[in-house]
């Protein structure tokens, strides 16, 4: 190992990364935006915002056992509690959510979609199927580029 690889870790740099390597992480980057745009702009055509979007779906695809809290949908959306709360709220006056108090403990407030919320998200969710269909293989295969090369796999040409 040459003294300027063995600074790098000790510092905690790791290991270089390649031209290839730097490549394959800006393809794969530039894959998870086309996709997060093509998400953002499905949201605005809709109506909503893209962060509200993501709160639909993060309601709906809830694992099983978990209760629709803004405490568990803030950790889900790794937002902070009053980011979520300002989110439902928007959504509840547009009528896509509501909240309701939990049967055992009143206390607990849990969000719901509404049967308009549900046709929203359902409505969204098939334009996102449909884009991944198109754009997925490309993430998919630029993810695997990664995934199957070491940062500082030289062996690679370039």
């Amino acid at each position: 190992m040459a003294s300027g690889e063995d600074d790098r870790r000790s510092e905690g740099l790791g290991p270089d990364i390649s031209e290839a390597g730097f490549r394959q992480l800006a393809e794969f980057r530039h894959r998870i935006r086309q996709f997060l745009h093509f998400s953002e702009e499905a949201a605005r055509s809709k109506g909503i915002e893209p962060q509200q979007h993501q709160l639909l779906l993060a309601i709906k695809g809830l694992s099983e056992g978990t209760r629709p809290t803004v405490t568990a949908l803030s950790q889900q959306l790794c937002l902070r509690h009053h980011s979520t709360v300002e989110l439902v709220d928007r959504l509840v006056d547009q009528g896509a959510l509501r909240r309701r108090h939990g049967d055992q403990d009143h206390r607990e407030v849990l969000v719901e979609l509404t049967p308009q919320g549900e046709a929203l998200l359902h409505r969204l969710s098939i334009l996102h199927w449909e884009e991944l269909r198109v754009s997925g293989p490309a993430l998919s295969e630029s993810l695997g580029a990664i995934v199957r090369h070491s940062p500082d796999d030289r062996r690679r040409p370039e």
